[in-house]
C-alpha cells in the first residue's frame, strides 16, 4: 500500500519573465516501509522533489497524496502539522541548534507537539540510545564530530516516531567509515518498518536502498531496483 502518491507533479519557479520548470510531469508512488533513493545530477530536480515530498515547498500543479492526505488542499498550518506528525528530516548540514545540547536538540519536535517535559525527556533519551549517543546527550554540537552530529539529527528525526524519514545528502560531509555507520542506522530503521526516502549523488549509497528514482532536467527518467554492487569499496559493502 502506498504511503506517497504523486501524479503529474509540476513545480515552476518564476523570476521576472523567466520560468524554470524544476519538476516536469512527475508521477510515482512509494509504499509503506520502502527504502528509496532519489538520484540525479545537480539541477536535475531531486532536491525540489524532496522538498515537495517533505511539505517544505508546494507544487505548482498535479496531485500529491501523503498517507491519505491531499497535500495540495493544506494551508500553512496543515503543512506544518503534516511535517511534525508524518515526517522526520535529516539534512547534510545537520541543522542543530548550536547552543543546545544533544538532548535538547532531539526534544525540539516533541516540544512543538506539546508533549510534556517528562515524556519528551524519556523519548529523546531513547532516540539517542538508538543511535549510539547515550554518552553524548549533554554535549553541544561544537563538542561533537560530524558523524556524531548527524546521529543527533537522526535521533531528532525518529524521536516522534514519524512513519517517514527523509534525508537529504545525509552522508555528503562524512568520511567512508562514518558513512557506513550512518547508513547502518538508516538500514536498521528501515528493517523496523520506517519508510526511508534519501537524496544522494553517491552511487555507493544507493546500494542500501530497494529502489532508485533518477531525475534529469526535472523529469523522472527511471524507476528501478537499486543496484547491489557499484563499488569495489569493501567498507561500503559491509552494511549488514
Amino acid at each position: 500500500m502506498s504511503i506517497i502518491e504523486v501524479h503529474n507533479l509540476v513545480k515552476i519557479y518564476k523570476t521576472g519573465d523567466i520560468e524554470l520548470r524544476a519538476l516536469d510531469d512527475v508521477t510515482c508512488s512509494i509504499d509503506h516501509g520502502e527504502f528509496v533513493c532519489i538520484m540525479g545530477p545537480s539541477g536535475s530536480g531531486k532536491s525540489t522533489m524532496m522538498n515537495i515530498l517533505g511539505c517544505l515547498d508546494v507544487l505548482t500543479s498535479g496531485k500529491y497524496i501523503l498517507d491519505g492526505i491531499n497535500v495540495k488542499d493544506q494551508n500553512r498550518a496543515g503543512l506544518a502539522d503534516i511535517r511534525n506528525q508524518k515526517i522526520g528530516f535529516v539534512f547534510q548540514g545537520y541543522n542543530l541548534l548550536p547552543r543546545a545540547d544533544a538532548l535538547e536538540n532531539v526534544e525540539l519536535p516533541l516540544l512543538y507537539r506539546g508533549v510534556k517535559s517528562s515524556e519528551r525527556r524519556k523519548l529523546s533519551i531513547e532516540a539517542l540510545e538508538r543511535v549510539g549517543l547515550a554518552d553524548r546527550m549533554h554535549h553541544k554540537p561544537v563538542q561533537m564530530s560530524g558523524g556524531q552530529q548527524q546521529r543527533v539529527a537522526i535521533a531528532r528525526a525518529i524521536v516522534g516516531k514519524a512513519p517517514i524519514i527523509m534525508a537529504d545528502e545525509p552522508t555528503g560531509a562524512l568520511d567512508t567509515k562514518t558513512t557506513v555507520e550512518i547508513m547502518q542506522i538508516f538500514s536498521g530503521l528501515h528493517e523496523d518498518g520506517a519508510t526511508i526516502i534519501l537524496v544522494t549523488h553517491e552511487p555507493d549509497i544507493s546500494t542500501w536502498a530497494q529502489r532508485v528514482l533518477r531525475f534529469r532536467d526535472g523529469k523522472l527518467i527511471s524507476d528501478e531496483a537499486a543496484p547491489t554492487d557499484v563499488s569495489n569499496d569493501n567498507e561500503i559493502k559491509q552494511r549488514k
